[in-house]
C-alpha cells in the first residue's frame, strides 16, 4: 500500500511523463456546464486533447512549447483567432493496419488535439513564428517593446 495519496484517483500502470496518455485529470469533468470528456469526445480524440505546452515570457516574446512526439509539421496548425487567442491543433493519424500483422498492443494514441492561450494585448500578432524539431514545436510570439527609461523633462513655470 502506497503512503502518499492519490490526488489523482486509483490509477495503475499510468505514465505522468506520457503528453498523449489516456488517463489524464480532468477538472472540467464533473461541472454540469462542460460535458464530460469520456461522454463527447471519442476515446482517440480525448487521448491527446491536452498535449502538454510550457507556455514561458521574456523580456522580448513569449514562447510556447508544445511536446508532440512523432508528429511531423504538417500535421500540426498554429493559429490567431480574433487577433488575441492562439491555438494549436493537429492531429495524428492511426497506422495503417496489414492484415497480415498480429498486433499484440497498442498503447499509442491517435486523433485530433487543440489547445488555445488568450494572449495578453502587448503582443505583436502580425510577427508570430512557429518551429517544429524532434517532435517539439515552439511558438514565439515577440512583445511590442516598452521604454526602458521614463524621462523626465522640467517645465517653467510662468507667472
Amino acid at each position: 500500500m502506497s503512503l502518499i495519496p492519490s490526488f489523482f484517483g486509483n490509477r495503475r500502470n499510468n505514465n505522468m511523463f506520457d503528453p498523449f496518455s489516456l488517463d489524464v485529470w480532468d477538472p472540467f469533468k464533473d461541472l454540469p456546464s462542460f460535458p464530460s470528456s469520456s461522454s463527447s469526445l471519442s476515446r482517440e480524440t480525448s487521448a491527446i486533447a491536452n498535449a502538454r505546452v510550457d507556455w514561458k515570457e521574456t523580456a522580448e516574446a513569449h514562447v510556447f512549447k508544445a511536446d508532440l512526439p512523432g508528429m511531423k509539421k504538417e500535421e500540426v496548425k498554429v493559429e490567431i483567432e480574433d487577433d488575441t487567442v492562439l491555438k494549436i491543433s493537429g492531429e495524428r493519424h492511426v497506422e495503417k493496419e496489414d492484415k497480415k500483422d498480429t498486433w499484440h498492443r497498442v498503447e499509442r494514441s491517435s486523433g485530433q488535439f487543440s489547445r488555445k492561450f488568450r494572449l495578453p494585448e502587448d503582443v505583436k500578432m502580425d510577427q508570430v513564428k512557429a518551429s517544429m524539431e524532434n517532435g517539439v514545436l515552439t511558438v514565439t510570439v515577440p512583445k511590442v517593446e516598452t521604454k526602458k527609461k521614463t524621462q523626465v523633462k522640467s517645465i517653467d513655470i510662468s507667472g
